[in-house]
C-alpha cells in the first residue's frame, strides 16, 4: 500500500517543471504562507477568498457530487480544517480558476468559510486541462465511464500513450486499456455504468460478446435480475458456447413400431404413431398435393 500511495502522488507533479511564483494578487491573504509539505520548492501556501474562485471548465466529472460524501468531507474540514490545499491558476480580473480541489471548495462553502488554502500555479489552458484530468483519474469515486472518458481525452487531446497515462495516474497499463475498451460499449450500457446500475466487473464480462445487441440485451437482464458478476460470466458463457441439448430418445412399443412401418409401406410417406395406454395420435407427413391426393385415395379404398 505504501508504494501505491507514493505513485499516486506523482500524477500532477509529472506534468510541470518546478517554477517560482510571482507575488500573490490582492485576492490572496498575506497570512498563512507556510509551505505545504507537498508543495514544490518556491511555492507558497496562500489563503484565497472563495468569492474569487471560478469553477474548472475542464472538469472530467459528469455525475453530480455525492451529497453524502460532500457532507462527510465538510464534517472533516470542520473538525481538522483543510489538510490538503487546492490548486488554482490566476485568470483575468484578479480571479483564480480551480484546477484541483473542487470538492474541498464546495465543502468549505457549505461551512460558510471565507477563504481556503491554495497553491497558485500560472499554467496554460492545456496544462490546466491535463492536470485536471489526471487529478480526477486519481480519485476513487469516479464512475467507470468517467474514468474511461478521462483516459480518452488524455489520449486524443494530449497524445499520451497508455504507458504514459498509467505512469501519471499510478494505475496499471492493463487497467488503462480495460477502461478505454468501455468506450466501445453501446451507449445505453455506458449509461448504466454512469448510473451505477452496472459495475466495472460486469462491463468487462459483457465485452466478451461481439454483438452490440447481445451486450445490450444481457446488460438489461443483469440489471433487471440483479445478477452478480459471476452469474453474468455464466450467462455470457452460455451465449458464446450454448450447452448441447441431449437428443430425446423415442421409446416406441414394438407393436406400435410395426404398425408405423405397415402404414408407411401402404401410404409411401413417413408415419409416426404416439400411443399412451391405448390413446394417442397418428401423424402422416406429405410433401406435395399429389401425395395428399394419393393418401386419401388409398385410405378411401381401404
Amino acid at each position: 500500500m505504501t508504494e501505491k500511495r507514493k505513485v499516486l502522488g506523482r500524477g500532477l507533479e509529472t506534468l510541470l517543471p518546478p517554477r517560482h511564483l510571482p507575488h500573490a494578487s490582492t485576492a490572496v491573504s498575506s497570512t498563512a504562507h507556510t509551505p505545504a509539505p507537498s508543495d514544490r520548492p518556491g511555492e507558497a501556501l496562500h489563503q484565497i477568498s472563495l468569492d474569487h474562485l471560478d469553477r474548472n471548465p475542464y472538469q472530467t466529472r459528469t455525475v453530480s457530487l455525492d451529497p453524502a460524501a460532500l457532507n462527510e468531507l465538510a464534517a472533516s474540514i470542520q473538525a481538522v480544517g483543510v489538510l490538503q490545499p487546492i490548486v488554482v491558476r490566476p485568470v483575468a480580473g484578479g480571479r483564480y480558476q480551480v484546477i484541483a480541489g473542487e470538492r474541498r471548495c464546495e465543502a468549505a462553502r457549505m461551512l460558510h468559510h471565507q477563504t481556503i488554502p491554495a497553491v497558485v500555479r500560472p499554467v496554460s489552458n492545456e496544462q490546466a486541462m491535463e492536470m485536471t484530468i489526471v487529478e480526477n483519474l486519481q480519485r476513487l469515486d469516479l464512475t467507470p465511464m468517467e474514468e474511461a472518458r478521462g483516459y480518452d481525452r488524455l489520449s486524443r487531446e494530449f497524445g499520451l500513450t497508455q504507458e504514459q497515462m498509467a505512469l501519471r495516474t499510478g494505475k496499471e497499463r492493463s487497467s488503462v486499456a480495460n477502461f478505454l475498451r468501455l468506450l466501445k460499449l453501446p451507449t445505453s450500457v455506458q449509461a448504466m455504468l454512469d448510473q451505477g446500475e452496472l459495475s466495472f466487473g460486469h462491463a468487462k464480462v459483457l465485452m466478451a460478446l461481439e454483438s452490440p445487441e447481445a451486450i445490450e440485451q444481457l446488460a438489461r437482464r443483469v440489471v433487471a435480475l440483479s445478477l452478480s458478476v459471476r452469474q453474468t460470466e455464466q450467462a455470457v458463457t452460455n451465449l458464446v458456447h450454448p450447452p448441447e441439448r441431449a437428443e430425446k430418445v423415442r421409446i416406441v412399443d414394438p407393436n406400435v413400431k410395426e404398425a408405423e412401418q405397415e402404414l408407411q409401406r401402404a401410404l409411401g410417406v413417413r408415419v409416426a404413431i404416439t400411443d399412451r395406454n391405448g390413446k394417442g395420435k397418428i401423424l402422416i407427413e406429405y410433401s406435395s398435393l399429389e401425395d395428399f391426393d394419393r393418401i386419401l385415395e388409398v385410405m378411401k379404398a381401404k
